[in-house]
């Protein structure tokens, strides 16, 4: 097996290939979109390097993978006219998020105030990841306002954040970590 050549020099010149060949700023809009996604998905790869439940674990493997899925579909530029649905991703993924937020959420205390991020490093980590994904939700936005982007993308991404949020949550109450909330008299 020959030994591949990560650096091309293709892009010195600030530009890179979308999926296809088409060549475009590194800036682009598109870039933007699924870079951030590519970042929440490493984020998520830090995250899940923490000792947490297994199936926390196997659901954030889960969402990388859909999260590789979604990059591709963003690095990807439509014919005119079409609207392609997003590969690898389907109403059944959206339904594994919410069930997950559903099981996760069933055992938090409800809550009464915006949540301060922090606790411990895992939750810490989770919360960095919430913030990711809300960008990377924008900057799809941002890339529906010029090209077709399949709904279903913009709902998982939504989704996923509200899983985080709950997740940064359940990191904390399972290790005992007293939760802090926003006192904006203080």
């Amino acid at each position: 097996m020959e030994k591949s050549i990560v650096y091309t020099c293709t892009g010195d010149a600030g530009t890179t290939s979308l999926v296809g060949g088409k060549r475009v700023k590194k800036n682009d809009i598109r870039i933007e979109a699924y870079g951030t996604v590519d970042e929440l998905s490493a984020h998520l790869g830090l995250l899940s390097s923490h000792q947490m439940e297994l199936l926390q674990n196997e659901i954030i493997e889960t969402i990388q993978n859909k999260l590789f899925n979604i990059g591709a579909y963003l690095a990807t530029e439509a014919p005119d006219g079409e609207e392609p649905k997003a590969w690898g991703l389907n109403e059944k993924d959206l339904k594994l998020l919410e069930n997950a937020i559903d099981v996760v959420d069933n055992e938090l205390p409800k809550v009464k105030n915006f949540v301060l991020p922090g606790g411990s490093i895992a939750s810490s980590r989770a919360q960095v990841a919430r913030t990711v994904c809300r960008r990377a939700e924008r900057r799809i936005i941002d890339l529906t306002e010029v090209a077709y982007v399949d709904p279903l993308v913009l709902k998982y991404i939504n989704r996923l954040s509200d899983y985080l949020f709950v997740l940064a949550r359940f990191i904390n109450v399972s290790a005992q970590i007293e939760e802090k909330f926003w006192k904006k008299d203080w």
